[in-house]
């Protein structure tokens, strides 16, 4: 392991389960576990329940008088749409229209605003906000002073009954919880599209919580089958599917972005590319045969080049391939149409198709 990967508080415990590491984001963190793999991994989240190391994942604090309405004047979904105790996805753009990042935002109150950035965007995401917070406004990069635990599927709220925590609040809403003598903040968020919750935790409380939460009997979980779930999910991965170089427009986004709102980073651009119409979008594609698709992959309608792959992956539950790729507008293509994917260079049928590829299981 390089020396200058990051660990999250819980690395022993992964390093003792058998653990396959990865560098992601800076982080050096669990690929997949000893007697687990992803597919079974996979499969614990789609038919029971599983809990991911996502300590990796950044933390950030808005405080002060008017946090909220800056926040809001800066990222481009609309605070003005949820009160406090909700949870809102929402992304970082720069003028040009480009993500910087996408996230979550928790309000708590008009005066503070917790903010859940990637792993490897934090420092850009607390650097622009903290460059442009008006005075009596402090943007607290918080990253190593809280782990997130993520528990999904459809086990996951029985498994928090029995340890004592808040479990009936609604989607995109959070709750505080005492456990094991310190407090931590319950989540109704995931990346997987199943029944789930997300628990931050202070960083030297991570240990016993997750403790706790293998003793009842839920299968720690990797990257690799945090991956494929949230591929099948049609979820973006920022770097992937979103990025500088590709909008919320483009990746279809749009719904995140507070169209009406008078400021947001990127408001200019983005609103000049939606009235335009984008010369390409973000769209789902479904192996008909063998296969396995990767990123950066080309797609062909005949022998046009249409498009490339942003991510792909085998979907464990549909049993094939699948891939998001960016798709040009022009020449139109519709859903159910056949196109090829170059995969290493050999020619492979996939139709379009509108994600997710799998049901939503979120409620």
């Amino acid at each position: 392991m390089s020396a200058e990967l990051l660990q999250s508080p819980l690395h022993a415990r992964h390093v003792a389960l058998g653990a396959k590491f990865a560098a992601f984001g800076g982080w050096d963190m669990p690929l997949e576990y000893a007697g687990g793999g992803v597919l079974k991994e996979h499969a614990a989240v789609r038919e029971s329940a599983g809990v991911f190391d996502v300590s990796h994942l950044g933390k950030a604090t808005v405080r002060g008088p008017g946090a909220a309405a800056f926040v809001d004047a800066c990222l481009t979904n609309d605070l003005g749409r949820i009160a406090p105790g909700k949870a809102q996805y929402t992304l970082c753009c720069d003028e040009t229209g480009g993500v910087v990042d996408d996230l979550i935002a928790y309000l708590y109150d008009d005066d503070h605003v917790f903010l859940i950035p990637n792993a490897a965007n934090t420092a850009e995401v607390v650097r622009r906000l903290a460059a442009a917070a008006p005075d009596g406004v402090t943007v607290t990069g918080e990253h190593r002073s809280y782990a997130v635990l993520a528990v999904q599927g459809p086990r996951s709220a029985d498994v928090l009954g029995e340890l004592g925590l808040p479990a009936d609040h609604g989607y995109m809403s959070f709750a505080t919880a005492a456990f094991a003598g310190g407090e931590l903040v319950v989540c109704r968020t995931g990346y997987t599209g199943e029944h789930g919750y997300e628990l931050v935790v202070p960083w030297d409380g991570a240990p016993a919580v997750w403790d706790a939460v293998i003793a009842a009997g839920v299968r720690p979980c990797g990257l690799g089958a945090r991956d494929t779930l949230r591929t099948e999910m049609g979820y973006p991965l920022h770097g992937q599917d979103l990025s500088l170089d590709i909008s919320p427009v483009q990746a279809g986004a749009g719904w995140a972005v507070g169209w009406s709102k008078p400021a947001f980073w990127g408001r200019d651009a983005l609103t000049a590319e939606k009235a335009a119409g984008p010369r390409r979008r973000l769209r789902g594609l479904e192996l008909t045969g063998r296969g396995i698709p990767r990123g950066h992959m080309q797609v062909y309608a005949g022998d046009k080049l249409v498009g490339e792959t942003t991510s792909g992956t085998f979907s464990p539950t549909r049993k094939t391939g699948i891939a998001l790729a960016l798709i040009d507008t022009e020449p139109a293509l519709a859903d159910g149409d056949l196109v090829e994917i170059d995969i290493r260079g050999r020619r492979t049928e996939a139709r379009l198709t509108k994600p997710p590829f799998v049901t939503p299981q979120v409620r």
